[in-house]
């Protein structure tokens, strides 16, 4: 074979996963599809280029007959008919992954992408832990507390949709022919390998959530991957099923033409927050005043632009036959000020009523004590039905100028908003760089998301000389600077351990302060690149 890996992390039954059997598959995908994920890349940094220069985007005039046609994707298996509560977070270790089977929701997204950071041993045991979950037996004992954790008996479990990482990732540990592997295709062909077989024969799948993409020929990629797959391994062919983040600006123009060109596996469609406002600064970053965001706290979801957003995706799905799926609700309970949590929790309320209201089938919670809130506002919505795809939105009528109509969005920028900003990246980056892609800060469950909406806004004030309406001051590099000089001190004093400060903290606001510079050669397409360059030998091992 010409795959290779630096190592096999210590991690029980990381043989069994990298099988000779498993690895052979995984280099099969690869020498079959990595020159195509290549050429998407770069179509990706052209796109790009060609809103750079013209300073706006549309739907596709060549695919209108896509867009006006009659046709509907596959229809949906039983075990996903029923979605109206998804929790997510990552399948390690062990007792988040049982307690995300247990919790109650319908669907459990066991992320090994914005919720993970991708070191090997993460990625393994991750993959350890789902294939036990597909074949019943996942356990852990926490050593610590003598507290045991097991599968629940008394109540169904959430089905299990896995989000690999995004088709830009690289996967350093995983070599073919000496290049680092694709991360995607890691991900994707260990836990289908393993997984494919036990999860179909039990109508529990495989089923995935895809991220990142950018185009609908990215879509047409994936596919290819399934369908060979199956083909590869004896799976009937359209077992698979893909639901599809709609979190980038340009995926946003081209929700009809993901679906069409996935429709043999494709199950709906996902409308991101972070993410989506992270892209729309990426594409349009040189276009000036009618591009620049108010705080990211400021930006709702009911801002106009996230309501042409959401509705074009209602509608779509239902037209096709596919499901719409909410955003996040990363409200994580404080349990010394319930009256906190209490205020958090009816904005939760308020915010899965307006999704169930709009047409969603279901939405995201990102705790367990969220699930019933969204079960409850779902359940009086749907009553008795699964889900409402039979609810048609004629009616929607989303144009380019909805989709970027940035310059309507309520709210302000602030310093304030600048210090937050740099806060939670500094934060967040500290923990991925640990080990560790979920973290609670300020309340909220912060992931990979949070933290490119966060730099990338910083960037994009400093590069158009924004001034702050708390204080009236010009943001520009040097006053962000300074602020980040006292958020790491911050940060520092909160850390109180001097070691792990400089092992991760530091190196992350080395990071940040360059991410944030405004100027245009330190824009990172994504932070997670730099950030995984960052990690060293030793962690990324670990």
């Amino acid at each position: 074979m010409s795959i290779t890996l630096t190592h096999t992390p210590s991690v029980d039954k990381a043989e069994e996963i990298l099988s000779p059997e498993a690895l052979a598959f995984v280099e099969k995908l690869h020498k079959k599809f990595t020159g195509t994920r290549d050429e998407l890349l770069a179509a990706r940094t052209a796109a790009r280029a060609e809103v750079a220069k013209t300073g706006t985007m549309d739907f596709n005039p060549a695919t209108a007959e896509i867009r006006n046609g009659d046709w509907k994707v596959a229809p949906a298996p039983a075990a996903l008919a029923d979605r109206r509560v998804e929790i997510t977070g990552p399948a390690t270790p062990a007792k988040m992954a049982i307690n995300a089977l247990n919790s109650g929701a319908k669907v459990w997204l066991a992320d090994l992408e914005d919720a993970s950071t991708p070191t090997w041993h993460n990625i393994i045991d991750a993959l350890v832990n789902l294939t036990d979950a597909a074949a019943g037996t996942l356990a852990f004992e926490d050593a610590n507390n003598s507290k045991t954790y097991a599968l629940r008996t008394d109540a169904p479990l959430a089905t299990v949709v896995v989000r690999p990482r995004g088709w830009h990732l690289p996967e350093a540990n995983v070599l073919i022919d000496e290049a680092p592997g694709v991360g995607a295709l890691v991900d994707f062909g260990l836990h289908f390998f393993h997984n494919a077989k036990v999860l179909a024969d039990a109508g529990q799948g495989p089923f995935y959530y895809l991220p990142k993409m950018e185009s609908a020929l990215e879509s047409r990629l994936w596919n290819e991957v399934f369908s060979f797959a199956e083909a590869e391994l004896g799976i009937e062919h359209g077992t698979v099923r893909a639901t599809m983040l709609i979190e980038t600006i340009p995926a946003a123009f081209q929700m009809d033409e993901m679906l069409y060109e996935l429709r043999d596996y494709a199950s709906g469609l996902n409308a991101g927050r972070w993410d989506y406002l992270f892209s729309i600064i990426k594409y349009f970053r040189e276009a000036g005043d009618k591009f620049i965001m108010p705080d990211r706290a400021d930006v709702a979801m009911t801002a106009p632009m996230m309501r042409a957003y959401t509705e074009l995706l209602v509608a779509t799905c239902h037209k096709r036959g596919a499901f719409a799926m909410g955003g996040m609700a990363a409200v994580i309970p404080n349990r010394r000020e319930p009256e906190v949590t209490a205020a958090a929790f009816e904005k939760v309320r308020a915010d899965k009523t307006r999704e169930a209201n709009d047409g969603f089938d279901g939405s995201w919670v990102a705790h367990p004590d969220l699930v019933s809130i969204c079960a409850e506002v779902f359940d009086a919505v749907l009553g008795e039905k699964p889900n409402q795809i039979d609810r048609q939105r004629p009616e929607v009528k989303v144009s380019a100028a909805d989709l970027l109509d940035v310059s309507s969005a309520p709210g302000s920028v602030t310093e304030a908003g600048v210090n937050t900003n740099l806060y939670v990246a500094v934060a967040y980056t500290a923990v991925w760089l640990s080990g560790t892609g979920a973290v609670a800060i300020h309340n909220l469950m912060e992931d990979a998301a949070t933290a490119e909406i966060s730099r990338s806004q910083v960037w994009q004030q400093i590069n158009n000389q924004v001034v702050a309406a708390d204080t009236g001051n010009t943001i520009t590099a040097e006053l962000v600077a300074k602020a980040l000089e006292v958020q790491v001190a911050k940060l520092r004093a909160e850390v109180n351990d001097e070691e792990a400060f400089k092992a991760y903290y530091a190196p992350a606001a080395d990071l940040i302060g360059r991410l944030v510079s405004g100027r245009e050669e330190d824009f990172e397409d994504f932070l997670t690149l730099p950030a995984y360059r960052l990690l060293s030998t030793e962690l990324v091992t670990k």
